[in-house]
């Protein structure tokens, strides 16, 4: 037997059969991807005082974190990287909702697993930057780096108002691109459009919440912040 055909029937016994389980890990690849990128954008800007980049950097950081991660499961899981997505295409029948769970466990692994990385990527400069002092405000906070955090002018509701707001634009965007009856994205630019689409939403509507729009996005690297030294402070 030669060495291509050996190598070929080793790739075919290790494949992973059952295509929900794919699908998930496909999932958790792609969101880490997206929030290695845009948590590290985030981490560049707060640590680097300004100096490294702008709020549009972190703008750019998670439309290109959407998009890399779209190129890299888009063909096996359709790289939602996002619950709230996962739940509408079940909604609208896209997805069965059996693997509901199990995209949404993909992504939280994805995610946490990103925010680990970036804080090892960034440990020493977080140190400096607060002397140690894990604060989530003031004039040194760094919990921001991983989750949003409202602005303190607005009120519960009205946060809540915006996210809603923020992720029905996402979703409506995002079916309207992928939709061959309407006006979709040519072949081969919906990674590009939908990155594009991310970057849009913050530029115009991130000021107030951080426009978080995903709990995939959010939750787990909140739970990660408050293991690593931020305390329960920032569920609060």
């Amino acid at each position: 037997m030669s060495e291509t055909k050996m190598l070929e029937k080793l790739a075919s016994q290790l494949a992973i059969k059952n295509e929900t389980i794919r699908e998930g890990l496909a999932e958790a690849l792609a969101t880490f991807i997206l929030m290695l990128v845009g948590l590290g954008s985030v981490a560049q800007v707060v640590l680097g005082q300004d100096m490294f980049g702008s709020y549009l950097s972190i703008n750019l950081g998670f439309g290109f974190g959407v998009m890399l991660g779209i190129h890299a499961a888009g063909g096996i899981s359709g790289a939602h990287m996002n619950a709230a997505i996962t739940f509408a295409n079940c909604v609208i029948g896209e997805l069965p909702w059996r693997k509901l769970p199990v995209y949404v466990l993909g992504q939280f692994l994805g995610s946490f697993a990103a925010s680990a990385v970036v804080l090892l990527l960034y440990y020493d400069a977080l140190v400096d930057y607060t002397g140690g002092n894990l604060t989530i405000t003031g004039p040194t906070a760094t919990a921001g780096i991983f989750s949003t955090y409202p602005e303190p002018y607005m009120s519960l509701w009205r946060g809540f108002i915006q996210e809603f707001i923020a992720t029905a634009v996402l979703v409506v965007g995002i079916l309207a691109i992928n939709d061959k009856k309407n006006a979709a994205a040519l072949p081969g630019t919906h990674a590009l459009v939908i990155g594009l689409l991310v970057t849009a939403i913050g530029i115009s509507m991130g000021m107030n919440t951080g426009y978080a729009i995903n709990p995939s996005r959010d939750l787990p690297p909140r739970i990660f912040s408050a293991l690593a030294g931020w305390g329960v402070e920032v569920f609060r």
